[in-house]
């Protein structure tokens, strides 16, 4: 198992997992690396910077990528790669959502927010894209009718940060700059995907950065500004996750519209009613000439449109629930339904030995271990049982800023 690193330093490092050695270092001078992610056969590593994404051999020493995508006019914050490597997904802080022939490198589809884009994954059906923007937007898109489905709205103008889809495609989370998470569950028909909200919470008090379902759908972990990570145990069979039942239902209010490149395909209209200000103000900006080692995390992370919830102290870490209710807009014809919050998730550990900001994290294939990484330098791995570093690594100059686990075992 090799655990791989990047950041504001323009290098990406290679680490073997329990003896700590650096083994490679590929340099990246063009940008920071926003995003890792390793293609489903682990040959290749793709490094989302600004602009572009680099394809690099793993088991090569090659420093130079095979392959490169470029096309985005702003940082990439978002890569995944389809089940078999035929075509990878980005989203990026110009407001798109592109998916790329890993074959030809060119551009297949291209999908409109109309707000930043922070975050992209793949629904384990491969037929689906899950979104995320700085307006609070979350987009579902169907790539075969290549067009918006869904749209969910938990918060207007609050950055959502993070999106995680559970690896059966039964849950669906996301968090937002708030420090709240959202669950919904997700329900496969032959043509379409519900979606029915089942949790809404206060993970962190302070900005949420990364969120992630682990791969035996059992944990979920949240990363903070507030220097922790929360680990919430997820019980499918149990109460907390049941579906919250609805308490009023209006007039369904006009469907919002994305677009997409291929024409006549017709997505919910989008709103464009936010100002500039929630635009600048309530995301997690990676801006490129602006990481040194002077620049603080705060100018990195505006404050967010609209002040957290404050929180009360539990000794159990879980708090009080963020908003009475939560809006889903969701496909055309369901209209608008005000949904009651309920508690939290049971927070099985926090991990708290980081110095600053916590980034991303990766868990691995077993579900039994996690990578953190940190503003303060530092990857870190945990055993989760236990919640005990095994291992640091410390080599970047500059903020560690995301993971790919590369975990040669498969999951259970």
């Amino acid at each position: 198992m090799s655990v791989i690193l990047s950041g504001y330093d323009h290098t990406i490092r290679f680490w073997e997992a329990l003896s700590g050695i650096c083994s490679r270092t590929i340099q990246h001078p063009e940008s920071q690396v926003n995003r890792l992610c390793i293609t489903p056969d682990k040959k290749y590593l793709a490094a989302a910077g600004r602009h572009m994404v680099r394809l690099y051999d793993i088991k090569s020493s090659n420093p130079n990528p095979v392959q490169q995508f470029e096309g985005h006019t702003n940082n990439i914050t978002g890569v995944a790669f389809h089940c078999e490597g035929k075509w990878m997904v980005t989203s990026s802080e110009d407001m798109t959502v592109r998916v790329w022939d890993t074959r030809t490198g060119m551009v297949q589809r291209n999908y409109q927010h109309s707000h930043p884009v922070n975050d992209v994954v793949i629904h384990p059906n491969q037929g689906e894209l899950v979104s995320c923007d700085r307006g609070g937007n979350i987009r579902i898109w169907d790539l075969g009718e290549s067009k918006c489905t869904h749209q969910l709205v938990p918060v207007e103008d609050v950055s959502m940060a993070s999106v995680s889809v559970a690896s059966d495609g039964s849950l669906l989370a996301a968090g937002n700059n708030l420090g709240d998470v959202y669950i919904w569950r997700m329900y496969q028909n032959h043509d379409s995907t519900t979606l029915l909200p089942c949790r809404v919470f206060k993970a962190h008090k302070d900005y949420l950065t990364r969120l992630l379902l682990s791969p035996d759908i059992k944990l979920l972990a949240t990363c903070s500004a507030d220097h922790t990570v929360r680990i919430w145990k997820i019980d499918m069979n149990e109460e907390h996750l049941e579906v919250i039942p609805e308490q009023q239902s209006p007039t369904p209010s006009p469907h919002q519209n994305g677009t997409s490149s291929t024409p006549g395909a017709h997505a919910p209209k989008q709103n464009h009613h936010s100002s500039a200000s929630s635009q600048s103000q309530s995301s997690l900006r990676l801006n490129t000439e602006e990481q040194d080692g002077n620049t603080s995390e705060t100018s990195l992370n505006p404050k967010p449109f609209r002040s957290a919830t404050s929180l009360a102290s539990t000794a159990s870490g879980t708090t009080s629930s963020p908003q009475s209710q939560f809006r889903a807009n969701v496909a055309p014809g369901f209209g608008t339904d005000l949904i009651s919050a309920r508690r939290p998730l049971p927070c099985d550990v926090i991990l708290d030995n980081h110095q600053r900001w916590v980034w991303d994290c990766a868990f691995s294939a077993d579900s039994a271990y996690l990578v953190t990484v940190c503003s303060d330098h530092y990857a870190r791995l945990w055993e989760l049982s236990s919640a005990t570093i095994i291992r640091q690594y410390n080599g970047h100059h500059r903020g560690a800023v995301c993971v790919a686990l590369n975990d040669y075992s498969s999951p259970p």
